[in-house]
C-alpha cells in the first residue's frame, strides 16, 4: 500500500493516515440523510398504523432483528412488531465486512452458518430485493505443521455435517488464489460457497420479507421503558405509545445493555473497535476473470477478499493492542450514536499488513481509499446470547454477536422455532444467555473481550483452556489448597482441578492435538481411585432446592423418572415436548416433599430457566432456591472410601447400612452435611455437600483421615476416563436437545408407565411405535498416540454412518474408548467401523457396555455367586 505501508516513519505514517481519513469521512457525511421535514412526516405516518398490542416485539434493526422479524412472521405468528431507535442497519451491520462461511469449529453453530447461506442464495429471488452476495469461496491458510493437524481436526469434526469442506494442498491454493504467495502455505482449508454479501441490502431484503409476512417494523421507534405485567407480558414505552407484548426479544446490538438495565439485567456485552481497509483498483486484481476466494491467514490474523476491483483487509490484533469502548460498558452508548465510526489507528494493525504484503504481495503496491474502524459486540467468550433468560419471564435474547452477518438467517431461524415451537430445534447450549450469571464482573468481562478479540485466529486445541480474567469470585473452600497442585479447568466461573502435579511432572496447560503432559498423571490418578481412594472438588455443581405443596406434582411433571423416596437418590431426565433430552438432573428427596436437585456447572441457569417457567405457567405452589454457591461438594470415591469416611463419623457406613442411592445427614470430623452414596466415578464412593464455609475442614480431615490408606487427589479428566468405562452417559455429549433417550440408551431412567403426564411423554411413545434409526453404540478404537475427544465422523465401507459424542482413553483395556451414534443396522456388538482423528481413520469395535462393571454390580455379583455357593454346599 505505497507510500503509507511502506513507511517507517511514525510521523509521515500518522500524517498520511489522517489524509486519508478525512476522504473516507466526507463519503460518510455526504451519505443520504433525513431531513427535519421527512422526519416529522415519517412519525406521523408511524402513529397512524401504531398497533398497542403485539405478540412478539423485537427491540433493535439490524440484520439479527429483521431476519426474527422475517421468520416468525414467515412461520405465521401475528402481531410480531420490530422497534428500531433509528434506521435499520444502524450499530454494528451498515458496516460489516460482510463476511459468510460455511465454516465454523463448533458443531451445531454449522448448522447456523449453513442455513444462513442457504436463506441468502434465494432471498432477493423470494423478496424482489438485491442482497449482493458473491460466493467465491474461501480458504483458510496453514502455513506452520500444528496448523495443519488444526485443519485435520476440524475436517474430521465436518464430514457428518452437510457443510462443503476440504483440505487442499499449496498448489490448488495457488490455482485458487493466484496473487497468493504459496512459499510458506502448507495446506488450506476450502469452502467452496463461501464467500460476501452486502449487509445494508441483505438487512433491507429480510426487512422486506419481514412485512410481506405481516410483520410491522416501526422506526425511529426507541423504547424509553419496561414494564412487567402480572400475567408475564410486557408494556413496551415509546414516544409513540404503549405495546403490550406477550414477549421481548433483545436483539439491539451494542446497545443491548441499555435494553437489559431497563429491567434490572447486566448483560455482558462489550464494544470492540474493529478496522479494516479498502484499497483502490489493483490491477492484478483488476485483470482476473475470476473473483478471488476469501482467504484466511491464520499465522498472519487477517481476513482479505475481493473488493470490486480492489481487495478489503481486515485483521484482529493481539490482545495488547486491540482496543476495547468500555467507556460504553459503564456510561453507555452516547445518545445519537448509529452510524458513526471511530478513529482508525493504523499502528495497532502494521504487523498484520506487513504479514498480509508477504502473503499477497500486491497489497504492496496498493493505494488505500477507505479505512473503517467501527464497533462490534463481543461477550467474554466471542459466542452470542440467544434464547429465553433465566430470572425474568418473557424476555429473550439475540445479542454479543461478533459475526452477526453469518449468524443472522441461522439464528433467525433458530429462535423462531424454538418461540414457535416451545423448544429449540436443536442443541446451542454454548450460546446460551444463561451461561453467565452475576460472577461476570466487568473486569472479567472486559479481560475476557480483549483475549477472545486478541484471539481470534489461535489455535483451536481440544481441551482448550484461556486465563484472562480467572478466577472470579466463583472458587470453592479448597482452591487455595489445590491451585498450585493442579492444572485447572474453568466451569461456568468456577475453578476446577483437571489433573494434579507430582515431582517429576511438565506442569502447566500444554495444548496439542495429540496425548501430552496430563496423559501419565490422568493415569495415575485413574489407578489411584480403582485401587486405593482419591478426592475430587466437584463443587461447580448446579445445585437447586425445590419444596412445598406441589413440588412432587411439579417434579413428576417435569422429569420422566418416578420421585425418589425421603433419603434415597435417582438420576432423572427432563425431556423437551418432542422428547429431546433437555436436561439430567441426580434427585434426592431429603424431607417430605423437599427435594435436593444436582445438575453439571454448564448447566445451572438453563436447566433453572425451565423448572422455574413450568413451575410459574402450571401455577405450582413450590419455592425453588438456587443454592449453588452455598453448598461445598466433594466427592471420595475408591475401594477404601468407606474405611476413611467411617473414621470421621458414627453413622454406620457399612454396604448394609448405608446402600447406594442413599442420602443421609450425618457428621463427618464434627462437621454436619448431607452425604449421598453415588459416584460418577462408577467405584464405591460418596458425594459429600456441606455448607461452602466447611468445604476446606472436610477436605482436611479426609486427606488427614485418609493417610493409611494413600488417599490423594484426582481431577475432572480422570473421571472422564472411569466414567467412560462403566458406560455412563454425559449430559451436553451422549444425550441433549438433538437426541432422545431411547437412542441414547437411557431406557431403565424412562418410565413410561408412571401415571404423571411427564413433559415429552406422548413423544417418547409415538418414537417407540416408529422406532429407532440410529443407537447410541460403545466402541473401543485402535489409535495410536491421539484419542477420540466426541463429534469425530465415523466411516463404514467409504461412507459417513455417524459421529462419536465423546471419548478417552481407557487406562483399564490400554486403548481408545468412545461413544458414537450409528444407524440401528450398524450398532451391533462386534461391529467393526472406522473412527477418524487427525485425518487418520482407526479401526473401531462395537463393544459390550461396560468396559468395566461399576462397584454397585461387581458387589451385588459378588453376593449372588456366594450366595448359590452356600446353597450348593448345602445340598
Amino acid at each position: 500500500m505505497k507510500n503509507v505501508l511502506n513507511t517507517v516513519n511514525l510521523r509521515v505514517r500518522k500524517h498520511v493516515y489522517a489524509c486519508l481519513w478525512r476522504p473516507l469521512r466526507r463519503a460518510i457525511s455526504s451519505a443520504p440523510q433525513t431531513c427535519a421535514a421527512e422526519r416529522d412526516s415519517g412519525n406521523s405516518i408511524l402513529r397512524n398504523r401504531w398497533k398497542d398490542t403485539a405478540d412478539t416485539v423485537i427491540i433493535g434493526g439490524g440484520c439479527i432483528g429483521v431476519s426474527l422479524a422475517y421468520h416468525l412472521a414467515k412461520a405465521g405468528v401475528k402481531d410480531v412488531v420490530l422497534l428500531e431507535k433509528s434506521e435499520l442497519t444502524a450499530g454494528s451491520t451498515w458496516h460489516a465486512a460482510g463476511l459468510t462461511t460455511y465454516y465454523h469449529p463448533g458443531i451445531n453453530l454449522k448448522k447456523i452458518h449453513y442455513y444462513s447461506i442457504k436463506l441468502y442464495e434465494k432471498l432477493e429471488e423470494e423478496t424482489g430485493q438485491a442482497v449482493g452476495f458473491h460466493q467465491p469461496g474461501s480458504i483458510r491458510i496453514a502455513s506452520t505443521p500444528v496448523r495443519v493437524d488444526e485443519l485435520k481436526y476440524q475436517m474430521t469434526r465436518t464430514l457428518w455435517h452437510p457443510t462443503p469442506q476440504f483440505l487442499i494442498g499449496p498448489e490448488k491454493v495457488q490455482e485458487l488464489f493466484p496473487l497468493l504467495n504459496v512459499n510458506k502455505v502448507l495446506a488450506g482449508l476450502h469452502n467452496p460457497g463461501d464467500g460476501h454479501i452486502d449487509p445494508y441490502s441483505l438487512t433491507m431484503a429480510l426487512a422486506a420479507g419481514a412485512r410481506m409476512h405481516g410483520a410491522q417494523i416501526y422506526h425511529p421507534a426507541p423504547v424509553t421503558g419496561l414494564t412487567a405485567t402480572s400475567d408475564g407480558k410486557w408494556d413496551v414505552e415509546t414516544p409513540y405509545g404503549r405495546v403490550r407484548a406477550t414477549r421481548l426479544v433483545n436483539t439491539a446490538g451494542f446497545w443491548a445493555r441499555e435494553v437489559g438495565k431497563l429491567i434490572g439485567l447486566e448483560h455482558p456485552t462489550i464494544p470492540v473497535h474493529h478496522q479494516y481497509v479498502v484499497t483502490a483498483t489493483v490491477p492484478q486484481v483488476k485483470a482476473l476473470k475470476a473473483e478471488l476466494p476469501v482467504i484466511r491467514d491464520l499465522e498472519g490474523s487477517y481476513y482479505l477478499r475481493q473488493e470490486r476491483d480492489g481487495l478489503l483487509f481486515g485483521p484482529y490484533e493481539k490482545e495488547a493492542k486491540m482496543k476495547l469502548q468500555d467507556s460504553w460498558f459503564r456510561d453507555g452508548v452516547p445518545p445519537g450514536f448509529g452510524k458513526e465510526l471511530f478513529e482508525s489507528d493504523l499502528d495497532r494493525i502494521m504487523e498484520h499488513v506487513e504479514a498480509a504484503m508477504e502473503m499477497v504481495p500486491v497489497l504492496k503496491d496498493a493505494d488505500i481509499i477507505n479505512i473503517l474502524s467501527g464497533p462490534i459486540t463481543y461477550t467474554p467468550d466471542l459466542l452470542p446470547m440467544v434464547g429465553p433468560h433465566q430470572g425474568v419471564r418473557n424476555y429473550w435474547t439475540a445479542v454479543g454477536f461478533g459475526y452477526g452477518i453469518i449468524h443472522a438467517g441461522g439464528m433467525g431461524k433458530f429462535l423462531s422455532d424454538w418461540i414457535v415451537n416451545g423448544e429449540p430445534p436443536f442443541d446451542l447450549i454454548e450460546c446460551d444467555p444463561n451461561r453467565y450469571g452475576k460472577w461476570t464482573t466487568e473486569s472479567y468481562i472486559c479481560a475476557k473481550a480483549r483475549e477472545s478479540y486478541g484471539f481470534n485466529n489461535v489455535v483451536g486445541y481440544p481441551k482448550e483452556e484461556r486465563f484472562a480474567g480467572r478466577p472470579t469470585h466463583r472458587v470453592s473452600g479448597v482452591y487455595d489448597q489445590l491451585k498450585s497442585k493442579a492444572s485447572m479447568g474453568f466451569h461456568a466461573g468456577w475453578e476446577q482441578p483437571h489433573w494434579f502435579y507430582k515431582d517429576g511432572d511438565e506442569t502447566g496447560y500444554r495444548p496439542s492435538f495429540q496425548r501430552t503432559n496430563w496423559f501419565e498423571p490422568v493415569g495415575r490418578e485413574y489407578r489411584q481411585v480403582m485401587e486405593k481412594v482419591g478426592v475430587i472438588d466437584l463443587t461447580p455443581f448446579g445445585k437447586f432446592m425445590v419444596k412445598g405443596k406441589d413440588s412432587v406434582k411439579l417434579l413428576d411433571r417435569l422429569f420422566a423418572n418416578v420421585m425418589p423416596k425421603v433419603g434415597m437418590t435417582n438420576i432423572s431426565h427432563m425431556l423437551t415436548p418432542t422428547g429431546k433430552v433437555y436436561a439430567e438432573v441426580t434427585i434426592t428427596q431429603l424431607t417430605e416433599g423437599e427435594f435436593l436437585l444436582i445438575t453439571g456447572s454448564g448447566s445451572e441457569l438453563h436447566d433453572l430457566r425451565w423448572i422455574e417457567k413450568e413451575a410459574e405457567d402450571g401455577g405450582y405452589d413450590v419455592s425453588i432456591t438456587n443454592v449453588t454457591e452455598d453448598m461445598g461438594v466433594l466427592g471420595i470415591a475408591g475401594p477404601k472410601s468407606r474405611t476413611v469416611l467411617q473414621k470421621l463419623t458414627d453413622e454406620d457406613m457399612s454396604d448394609s447400612s448405608f446402600k447406594f442411592l442413599h442420602c443421609k445427614s450425618i457428621k463427618v470430623a464434627g462437621i454436619p452435611l448431607r452425604a449421598i452414596r453415588i459416584s460418577y466415578t462408577g467405584e464405591l464412593g460418596w458425594e459429600l455437600y456441606q455448607d461452602s464455609k466447611h468445604t476446606a475442614a472436610v477436605y482436611q480431615a479426609l486427606m488427614q483421615a485418609g493417610r493409611d490408606e494413600g488417599i490423594d487427589n484426582f481431577g475432572t479428566y480422570a473421571m472422564t476416563s472411569l466414567r467412560l468405562e462403566k458406560g455412563f452417559r454425559a449430559w451436553g455429549a451422549e444425550m441433549n436437545c438433538d437426541t432422545n433417550p431411547l437412542e441414547a440408551g437411557l431406557d431403565y431412567f424412562i418410565k413410561l408407565n408412571k401415571p404423571a403426564d411427564f413433559i415429552g411423554k406422548k413423544a417418547l411413545q409415538e418414537i417407540m411405535a416408529v422406532g429407532l434409526t440410529r443407537k447410541l453404540a460403545y466402541l473401543t478404537v485402535q489409535t495410536d498416540d491421539v484419542d477420540p475427544e466426541g463429534n469425530e465422523t465415523i466411516w463404514h465401507d467409504g461412507k459417513v454412518v455417524g459421529n462419536t459424542t465423546s471419548g478417552a482413553y481407557s487406562y483399564n483395556a490400554g486403548q481408545s474408548l468412545a461413544f458414537g451414534y450409528l444407524p440401528v443396522a450398524l450398532s451391533a456388538v462386534g461391529q467393526k467401523v472406522q473412527v477418524e482423528l487427525l485425518g487418520k481413520k482407526y479401526t473401531a469395535t462395537v463393544v459390550q457396555e461396560p468396559l468395566v462393571m461399576t462397584e454397585p454390580t461387581r458387589t451385588r455379583m459378588k453376593k449372588k455367586k456366594k450366595a448359590t455357593g452356600t446353597t450348593k454346599e448345602g445340598h
